[in-house]
Order: structure tokens, then sequence, then C-alpha cells
């Protein structure tokens, strides 16, 4: 009989789990996905039931990567909040199983897996698309995914300036006491990006906040939020005129409203252009528009568990 899951509660995920490990592991696993191998990984695109009393969505994340024995899924539940909501915004759950028997080895907390992922990823696509020599960096929103990509970008960049827009005082506030350096507080999104090199944007907006006659020609941006196809972060203008790279090109047409409504073409998947098949276009403006994929989660929650039986001593 299989023995029990292991419990990997928040805490223990904040204590084992590094970017200095994970972006390499993300970025192979990026790439595996983009060859579209059904033995390295099968992902369907993620499975949504409305929440409708609760103006919100469960979202289901299985993948299944045959040559490395990995068999995951995540439940997460996200929800469009109130201004000034106490409420989450989101709350995951990530499951590994034993793909030969079928049982559940670790159930862990998902909260800090999705958000470490999902900035890793951003990073790695402003590492493959943003222009040499970026000095200022610009986020929109200031939520946990906000402070999880100043963490990493700053981690792995040399920003010169970090600047950070929210629609709230409070919200800026809050995010300026959350990270442990520089942030200069900016009273407009146009403020905010206005001559940036780098833009994030992490809101939960469901029409436009930053439009196109405000970024700098060359920039890169990291869409994260509007992961519905009725919701937009970005502009048409913005869309049309950038080059655009997602995580996944059948999440991005299926879910991503900045990509259905303004008519963009998705022009590269970010594993396609880890694996050489596309090019990278830093001459130009870049969009990386981010779905979050199930093989993201699990292949941080095997690095978790894998870190975890490491300090129990297990094999």
């Amino acid at each position: 009989m299989a023995a029990p899951p292991v419990i990997i509660w928040k805490q223990e995920v904040e204590r084992l789990l590094h970017y200095r490990d994970l972006v390499p592991r993300l970025e192979e696993a990026l790439g595996k996905f983009s060859r579209g191998d059904s033995a390295e990984v099968i992902q369907p695109v993620r499975s949504i039931l409305p929440l409708q009393k609760h103006n919100g969505f469960l979202g289901s994340m299985p993948t299944y990567m045959e040559n490395d024995g990995v068999l995951c899924t995540k439940l997460v539940c996200f929800y469009k909040r109130e201004a000034g909501s106490t409420l989450p915004a989101a709350q995951a759950t990530v499951m590994l199983l034993d793909p030969e028997f079928g049982n559940v080895k670790a159930v862990i907390d998902g909260e800090d897996i999705t958000g470490m992922r999902t900035s890793a990823v951003s990073a790695i696509s402003a590492k493959l698309l943003m222009r040499s020599g970026a000095e200022v960096l610009a986020i929109l929103g200031t939520g946990k995914q906000a402070v999880t990509h100043y963490n990493v970008f700053t981690e792995m960049f040399p920003f010169k300036e970090v600047r950070v827009w929210s629609r709230t005082r409070q919200g800026v506030e809050r995010f300026c006491r959350s990270v442990s350096g520089p942030v200069t507080a900016c009273v407009s999104a146009e403020e905010a990006v206005r001559g940036a090199d780098a833009i994030v944007t992490v809101t939960s907006s469901t029409e436009p906040v930053l439009f196109g006659r405000w970024v700098k020609p060359g920039a890169h941006v990291a869409a994260v939020g509007a992961c519905r196809p009725d919701w937009r972060e970005l502009d048409d203008a913005l869309m049309k005129e950038a080059v655009v790279y997602s995580d996944s090109r059948d999440g991005a047409m299926t879910e991503s409203g900045d990509v259905i409504l303004s008519g963009a073409e998705v022009f590269a998947e970010l594993g396609d252009v880890i694996n050489g098949t596309k090019p990278a276009h830093r001459e130009k403006t870049t969009v990386f528009k981010s779905l979050g994929l199930g093989v993201e989660d699990a292949v941080s929650a095997q690095l978790v568990f894998d870190q975890w039986k490491a300090k129990a001593g297990l094999p």
C-alpha cells in the first residue's frame, strides 16, 4: 500500500524554492513544451469552471512528463474582486502523483509556486527578448505577483531604477514596504512606463491599463494579468505594433483577451526561442503574454519535493 501523501505547507515552500534553482528548470521545461513531443510533455489547455456566485473561476492544470516520470496537477481558484476586498484574488494547490500507481505523493501549497514560477518565466522572457543595457523597470500592479516580479527581476538584472504604479496609494505603500530594495512610486501608469526599458503588467484589470503610445520603442513588456478571453491589460496599438510571444500559443489563442480581442498574431512561444527555432527580436518592441503552464507548476513542485526529500534524508 502506498504511503500517505506528504503535505508541504507555504512556509516550507518559501524555504525550499529559490530562483537560482528554478529558472534553469523552467527554461528546460519551456523548451520541452514547445517541441511538442508527447513523451516529454502532455498538457492540455487549462480547463476552466466558472464560479458565478463568487465572480470567480476554478482552473484545472494537469501535466504528464513521461520521460521525467512527473505527473502533476494544479487546482487554482481565481476571482475578480471588488476594489478594497480583503479576500484573496487567487488560491492554488499543487499535487504530485506517482504515474505508475496513481497515488498522490505530495500535496503542496501553490501560492509561492504560482508566484515564483510566473515571475521566473517573465524574467526568462526578458532574458531572451529585452535589449541589453536595460536600466529602467516599470511594474503596473502592486499585489503578490508584483512583489515576486520585483524580486526576480532585480535579482537577475542590474536595473538602475524600478518604478511602480497602482490604482490606490495604499497599494503602492504596501508594495514599497514589501520589497527589500529601492522603488519609485508613480502617480500614474503613464508616468511609470514612459522611457522604461522593461514593463511588467500584473493587474486585475479587465480593461487596458498600458497604451502603446506610452511605450518606448524597443521596450519589452511582460503581460501577466488578464487571463480570460474578455479581459485586457494592453491596448490594440501596443499589441499590433509589438512582436508577440507567449508561453503557449494555444493558451494565448484560447484565454488571452489581449491577443484575441486585438487580433494580434502570436509570433512564437518562448520555448521556440529557447530551442532556436524562432528568433528573439530584441531590436523591436516585444510583448510576452503569460498565461501560465501546467508544466511550469510540475517542474516547480517536483523541485520542492526533491528539496524536501533531501532535507529529510530520503531517497
